[in-house]
This record gives structure tokens, C-alpha cells and sequence, in this order.
């Protein structure tokens, strides 16, 4: 076994390591486990059974991957040719059983990313080119296309499926079993076998702390966007003039401006109980 070793590094007799690899300080490889030769694996990072880890591939220090977890392995796009894109996985992530995380494409970014503290259930798959922030849950079975943008601290429930190019905002969610084609607002919580925006993720907001005056304050921007008449840029631009202060209306305001490959997911919405905001 060749690979670059950290001190208190352990690797079962049965892994292949292949040269070339580098593994960190305190690791741990577990049996059947397969490293190619162009990954980095961080310090106390701990890969159980069964895990492959292939192509320029990093796993940040203390990340912990499961049984039948596969990370790099060549991206599902018939246009690859096998280019050095890459992989990188944050520190502290999770990757349950039977998680794909493939590489990038010369055509995207080059670069599939799983940012620190992410939890990832069995059986879902993060596809070429996407990106996901910190602390983003994703629940069983989920399935993303290519080029999907996932934003911190968002969770997507059990078996949604996420088109391609689809940008979902920080800290909003997505319920079970939903067909998402089209983007997410921060904070957005969409629902439905094709999924409509049906409101804000008050829960997300309140376990991150945000007080009741500021939910109140994002009710009223939501309302003004999605739930009154009128042409979508005029209601952007009153709802900037008014509250444009407030960081998270103006996170808002500036996701919902920004390019977007897919267009917003809208509808027009009824009001959320006012008692949520209690």
C-alpha cells in the first residue's frame, strides 16, 4: 500500500488504497472500502464499509461515510470524457447508506460540492456540478439533477426530485415526495407532486432563532410578492423600497432578481395561520 499516510491512521486489510491517495491524520478505512489514487481523505475522517472514493476527490476532516457510499465516480452525463473534474465533500458531513455524490462536468462548474455539517439519508444522489451549502439535510431517496444550487441550512424532504439547474434558497424547504421545477425563495416552503410555493418555513426560521417581529416582517414582503395583483417586478421593487433594510427580505429580493435557469416557483398562496408566528 502506497497512499500518503497521516500518523494514527487506521486501514482495514481488506481496503485498497490506491498510490497517490493521501489520508489523514487519525482516518479511518474501514473494510472493502475503495480509495483511487487522486483523493484526499481529511483527518479523523472515518469511511465504514464498503465506500468508494474515486476521481480528484476531497472528504473533509471528521465526515463519516457509510456503508455502499459512493463519492467522485464519473458524472451521469453522455458528453463526459473523462476530464480531472472534480468532488469535494465539507467537513463534519454525513453521507448514510448507499449516498452518490458524482463529480463535475467540463460544461458546469467542473466541481461537485457537499458543504461542512451536511446530512445526507440513505439513498439520495447529488448529481454533477451541484452545489450544496452548509448544514443542508437531505432527506431519504431524494434525487437531483445536474447543476442543482442548494443554499445553507435547507432541507429537502424524503423522495422529492429536483430538476436541473434549480437554485433552492438558504433555510427553505421542500416537502416529501415533491416535483421541483423551478426555483426556491429563501426561506420558501414548497409542497406538491409538482411543487407550489405554498408559504414561508416558519419552523426553519424559528429553530434558527429569527424573532417573532422579523417573521412578521418577512410574512408581509411574502405576501406583497406572492400574494397580491399586479405585474412580479413592480412588487419587487415596493418591496425593496419598503423593507429593503432588513437583510432577510433583501435575501429575498436579490435571489429572486438574480439569473435564473428554471424561474421561480410561484402561486398564488393562501395565508399562512397567523399563529405560526407566535
Amino acid at each position: 500500500m502506497n497512499a500518503a499516510l497521516g500518523s494514527a491512521t487506521r486501514i482495514h486489510p481488506t481496503a485498497v488504497v490506491a498510490a497517490g491517495a493521501q489520508i489523514g491524520q487519525g482516518a479511518e478505512i474501514g473494510p472493502f472500502c475503495t480509495i483511487g489514487p487522486d483523493a484526499v481523505i481529511g483527518d479523523r475522517a472515518r469511511l465504514i464499509s464498503h465506500v468508494v472514493v474515486d476521481g480528484h476527490t476531497s472528504i473533509g476532516a471528521e465526515a463519516v461515510l457509510y456503508p455502499f457510499v459512493t463519492v467522485g465516480m464519473a458524472p451521469q452525463d453522455v458528453k463526459y470524457r473523462g476530464e480531472p473534474t472534480r468532488t469535494e465533500i465539507g467537513p463534519r458531513v454525513q453521507l448514510r447508506e448507499h449516498v452518490t455524490v458524482h463529480r463535475g462536468t467540463p460544461q458546469g462548474t467542473g466541481v461537485t460540492r457537499v458543504g461542512a455539517g451536511s446530512f445526507l439519508l440513505a439513498v439520495s444522489h447529488v448529481a454533477h456540478d451541484c452545489d450544496l451549502g452548509q448544514g443542508v439535510i437531505v432527506a431519504n431517496n431524494v434525487v437531483m439533477g445536474g447543476h442543482v444550487r442548494i443554499g445553507d441550512n435547507a432541507y429537502i424532504g424524503g423522495s422529492a426530485a429536483i430538476h436541473q439547474f434549480v437554485r433552492i434558497g438558504r433555510a427553505a424547504m421542500v416537502g416529501g415526495v415533491a416535483g421541483v421545477e423551478g426555483d426556491v425563495i429563501p426561506f420558501g416552503l414548497v409542497l406538491g407532486n409538482r411543487a407550489r410555493l405554498a408559504g414561508l418555513n416558519i419552523v426553519g426560521l424559528k429553530r434558527r432563532g429569527v424573532e417573532k417581529a422579523r417573521i412578521q416582517r418577512l410574512r408581509a414582503a411574502f405576501r406583497t410578492l406572492f400574494a397580491t395583483e399586479g405585474v412580479l417586478a413592480d412588487r419587487l421593487s415596493r418591496v425593496e423600497a419598503a423593507q429593503g433594510d432588513d437583510d432577510l427580505v433583501a435575501e429575498i429580493v436579490a435571489f429572486m432578481r438574480a439569473d435564473s435557469h428554471r424561474g421561480l416557483i410561484r402561486a398564488r398562496v393562501r395565508r399562512q395561520d397567523e399563529d405560526e408566528a407566535e
